[in-house]
């Protein structure tokens, strides 16, 4: 049993499951594999030989209480995924998002609404990526890390698991907040260590290297490794780990 709005679009060759939900003006490519139970929200566009496995959800809309910070003033745009993308079982993909070329979205991952996500980046199991962030391509979010909203992660960024990034100084106290809240930003090559904290605003340049368990306070200089709480300099990024000698 499934439910596929005629006002929908299906390629050749597509694989769809049991229990499966394809609302209106949904656009499916050629050679896709749509698992059991998958929710694909009005006006999706999914590209061609893509993967989506049981229990997705792909669209989906936001939820707002009535004391967020995020207000809602218009309806988002519909989520577009990529050509040759691999989406695990349990994604949760809000619209408003752009997932490019040959990505893979782990088992359990969230991402949020107005989101960009670049090509053949690997967002790893657990993964949540926060509302109005940007990741580049060829980056890797390994598992359980969380992206804070209003973050930047440019191109060949690494964030080993259990990274935190965070945005708000004033730790939900007291309406000035609202002023202030500021993601992180990973600039090209950029590298965070396991179990590392990364405070509101900091920025790691290229190359930097947050290690791990790191409390970061500070941005990080370019081609710099900083460990510790509060994080400190202890040396420069050895010159056959930078990004341009790989």
């Amino acid at each position: 049993m499934k439910y596929i709005s005629e006002k929908s679009t299906i390629g050749d060759n597509v694989n769809i499951g049991h229990f499966v939900v394809i609302e209106d003006n949904v656009v499916i490519g050629d050679n896709c594999v749509i698992g059991s139970n998958v929710v694909i929200y009005e006006g999706t566009k999914i590209g061609n030989n893509v993967r989506i496995d049981d229990n997705t959800v792909i669209g989906k809309q936001p939820m707002r209480s009535v004391n967020s910070v995020f207000k809602d003033e218009e309806k988002l745009p519909p989520a577009i995924i990529g050509n040759d993308c691999l989406i695990g079982a349990g994604v949760v993909i809000y619209c408003g998002c752009k997932i490019g070329n040959k990505t893979l979205i782990a088992d359990l991952a969230t991402i949020r609404e107005n989101v960009t996500v670049g090509e053949k980046t690997i967002v790893g199991r657990g993964v949540a990526i926060e509302n109005f962030c940007e990741v580049g391509s060829y980056c890797k979010l390994e598992t359980n890390a969380y992206i804070t909203a209003y973050s930047t992660l440019e191109d060949y960024v690494f964030i080993a698991p259990g990274v935190v990034t965070s945005n708000d100084n004033f730790a939900a106290r007291s309406k000035e907040r609202f002023k202030h809240f500021k993601g992180v930003t990973v600039k090209k090559g950029g590298r965070i260590g396991a179990q590392a904290t990364i405070l509101p605003g900091k920025v790691i340049e290229k190359d930097g290297f947050a290690a791990a368990g790191s409390v970061v306070t500070k941005n990080i200089e370019e081609a710099k490794i900083v460990a510790g709480n509060p994080a400190k300099v202890i040396r420069d990024v050895p010159e056959d780990q930078l990004l341009e000698n790989q």
